[in-house]
């Protein structure tokens, strides 16, 4: 059943048929459907979450206003990693653009697989580094690169961002209003075209 997440475990840290095993006992399946939160604000995250298929939008809400932080896909980890460590209520939400399947492993079933096996210690330090990283890369991203820059380079990892997603959201994590996004994509297609 977790055969993904095995197959993406190993990629990263050598483990035997036995260690991968406790994968099956301490991770659970979640579906959820489209639209439908994985975690709503002001709720404890504890759990860390694997998408196995689907894509899920990472936002917050300020002065009534939703604020698109990320959009995670396939093979990517997700999580308040805030509220998960310190125990508070969260301000993310985690919400599911398609209808998407994520791994779920609870905090204190983490805790017992990092006892059981440090190895899986390791493996959690290199998730958080993945995860931190990309925080870093929005916010360079966001500070540093043009509009077009940034669309351009979400359209390189992920050539089929607007099946998943719609342009708003896309626009809203990029920083710019629909309109702007519109334009930007007829200015990319006349040059594609030219």
């Amino acid at each position: 059943m977790f055969e993904k997440l095995k197959k993406y475990c190993l990629a990263v840290v050598q483990l035997t048929e036995g260690e991968l095993e406790l994968i099956d006992k301490n991770f659970e399946v979640r579906e959820i459907k489209r639209k439908d939160f994985l975690l709503q604000d002001g709720k404890v995250c504890d759990f860390i979450g694997f998408i196995t298929e689907g894509t899920i939008r990472h936002f917050h809400v300020k002065d009534g206003v939703e604020k698109t932080c990320d959009i995670s896909f396939e093979n990517s980890w997700v999580t308040d990693f805030q509220s998960f460590t310190h125990n508070t209520l969260c301000i993310m939400n985690l919400q599911a653009m398609t209808n998407t399947t994520v791994f779920i492993i609870k905090k204190e079933n983490l805790y017992k697989l990092y006892n059981d096996c440090n190895k899986y210690e390791t493996f959690g330090r290199i998730m958080a580094e993945q995860v931190a990283q990309r925080a870093t890369e929005i916010a360079m991203s966001l500070s540093s690169d043009k509009p077009e820059e940034r669309f351009k380079n979400l359209l390189k990892k992920q050539p089929d961002l607007f099946q998943k997603v719609p342009q708003k959201y896309i626009a809203n994590f990029l920083g710019i209003s629909p309109e702007s996004l519109s334009r930007i994509q007829k200015r990319i297609h006349s040059k594609q075209k030219s």
